[in-house]
């Protein structure tokens, strides 16, 4: 919740559209992010913008009123929590070829995207069971293995992808078993699922979703229901509960893995240097006949 004690504004917020200016707009990006003293990370791209930022209230709300003045991002709402102090450590304006790597040029999101469906709507049809045609849901996180073990939805379909290229040939290989389904794929914000919604649909599935506005826009509509742990984010607060507030799990600074609250109270958990997943890294690897490994 926004308050003295939570001055800082957190936005997630993207949108696909063709952007075949972004070289131009680079500097502008920079310069008002500059004179707001926003920090974070914005992605220009020929398919559109992605944008992960953080400010005060109103430097937030002056940096959105800027935006929308590009007809191109006119309709752009941005996902919000809060937090005590500034998530991010400097600013960075970056020019990509995706929003998204999926290496799949195909996909057009603004020459239609998928069906989505609400937080509202998806919570209906968990608690329900089934679809409003009586199909049976499948959620598919579209997210990245260490991601999901930060929580997910119930009964998630989880291919264990370390990258988001791998998806494509995830769904191919498991074509069989979603094919008499409704699929709901979602990820952390909306453009995972909203790229992988787009693809099932261009390889023939019939009844596929994206969760509109991603997991934390279910939290903010409808809290945590039929949704077990929390959810990872991409900066210092590590993971948000379905209050979109901080908690304590961590990230390890040296192997770059999750680190729980309780896995913070292991001996081989020493912040800044070390944690479990460490030691069993080492382990795997004398495992594997690595015989100048320390343990």
């Amino acid at each position: 919740m926004h308050s003295a004690t939570n001055p800082y504004v957190n936005i997630s917020a993207y949108k696909f559209i063709t952007f075949n200016n972004t070289e131009e707009r680079r500097p502008e990006f920079i310069a008002k992010c500059q004179e707001l003293n926003l920090k974070g990370t914005i992605l220009l791209t020929p398919e559109g913008i992605n944008m992960f930022l953080a400010g005060l209230r109103h430097e937030i709300d002056a940096y959105m009123n800027w935006l929308h003045s590009d007809p191109r991002f006119a309709d752009i709402i941005a996902k919000e929590s809060y937090s005590d102090r500034q998530p991010f450590t400097k600013l960075l304006v970056k020019i990509k070829p995706e929003i998204i790597t999926m290496r799949m040029p195909l996909i057009k999101p603004e020459e239609g995207r998928a069906p989505s469906v609400e937080a509202k709507t998806l919570k209906r049809w968990l608690d329900q069971g089934h679809d409003d045609n009586g199909k049976p849901v499948v959620m598919v996180d579209t997210r990245n293995d260490f991601e999901v073990d930060v929580g997910s939805f119930d009964n998630t379909i989880d291919y264990r992808i370390t990258k988001f290229t791998e998806f494509p040939a995830v769904i191919e290989a498991n074509r069989d078993a979603l094919n008499d389904k409704t699929v709901v794929t979602f990820c952390t914000g909306g453009i995972r699922c909203e790229k992988a919604a787009i693809h099932m649909q261009n390889v023939g599935f019939n009844s596929v979703y994206q969760l509109e506005g991603g997991i934390l826009k279910y939290f903010e509509e409808v809290g945590g229901d039929h949704y077990h742990g929390d959810c990872f984010v991409f900066d210092y607060r590590t993971a948000l509960n379905s209050r979109l507030e901080a908690t304590d799990t961590t990230q390890c600074f040296a192997c770059r893995a999750v680190v729980t609250p309780r896995e913070q109270i292991s001996p081989w958990y020493i912040a800044g240097k070390s944690c479990p997943h460490c030691k069993k890294q080492s382990r795997d690897q004398v495992a594997q006949g690595n015989p100048n490994q320390q343990t």
